[in-house]
């Protein structure tokens, strides 16, 4: 008797746990899906967002500009962002990177923390959104535009990046697009490398995420040197003093407070 006791209680705690771990797994996977679904929904916003094709021609003769193909989808995607804004001013672009899942809206709010939990509509999200520092100074000439978003497990957000740990991707995805409310610009990668968030106390290290205005010829000129150090291949294209740069940044987990980033350098169209 005391033996079929001791079983009755075995299979009801074994049960019990076989039945949290499917409640549990039900919740992740069902947790999994809805913040794919609002990422996806992010990615998806300027595709929502339908400008008129006489707007478009409108506002490249504004500019005295030649109405091709490629100017009119560059005039389209500035419209966009200037209608974003007007659903949320915290919206100051785009960015995309072909054929891959990083496509989204980019907000700057006052501080670093608001848009780690909130999305580009302020609604409250796990994934956040994809956002530029709160430091970057707009009415300065600024060298590198500092954006962070989170690595997230089911494939959104700033998770595509590690892809470039493959020098074949990089070959593959070479440019990364910004588009504001003035313009669409495209940047050539130049670098990406593994890094990680620093203590204060760590005085000699190099802390990529303060670099946003250069003071000095220098100064700039370290950044690069340092960036081209750290990168895990040789890319030719470099970038010199008065170049713009745009630096993305995500968390990976190689290391306590690990990031990977990738940064570019404006393309020279001419």
């Amino acid at each position: 008797m005391k033996n079929n006791y001791k079983k009755r209680i075995v299979y009801l705690v074994m049960y019990i746990i076989l039945s949290l771990i499917i409640v549990l797994s039900l919740i992740y996977i069902i947790k999994f899906f809805l913040i794919k679904k609002e990422a996806v929904k992010e990615r998806n916003l300027l595709n929502t967002i339908e400008i008129s094709e006489e707007k478009i021609e409108r506002t490249i003769q504004v500019k005295e500009k030649e109405q091709t193909e490629e100017e009119k989808e560059k005039a389209r995607r500035i419209l966009q962002v200037q209608e974003l804004q007007k659903e949320n001013d915290d919206i100051v672009g785009w960015i995309e990177i072909e054929n891959t899942n990083i496509s989204y809206p980019v907000v700057q709010g006052e501080d670093n923390d608001y848009y780690l939990t909130h999305n580009s509509q302020k609604e409250k999200a796990e994934q956040g959104a994809i956002f530029l520092d709160c430091n970057y100074n707009w009415n300065l000439e600024s060298n590198n535009l500092m954006i962070y978003g989170h690595y997230m497990n089911n494939g959104e957000m700033f998770t595509d990046l590690l892809k470039y740990v493959d020098e074949e991707f990089y070959k593959e995805h070479p440019i990364i697009r910004f588009t504001t409310a003035e313009e669409d610009t495209e940047y050539d990668i130049i670098s990406t490398f593994r890094s990680k968030v620093y203590y204060k106390s760590e005085k000699d290290a190099f802390k990529y995420y303060n670099f946003m205005n250069a003071k000095t010829e220098k100064e700039y000129n370290d950044f690069i040197e340092n960036i081209k150090k750290l990168s895990l291949y040789d890319i030719d294209e470099t970038a010199e003093y008065g170049d713009r740069l745009i630096t993305l940044s995500t968390c990976t987990y190689y290391t306590e407070d690990g990031r990977f980033v990738v940064v570019g350098r404006e393309r020279n169209n001419l």
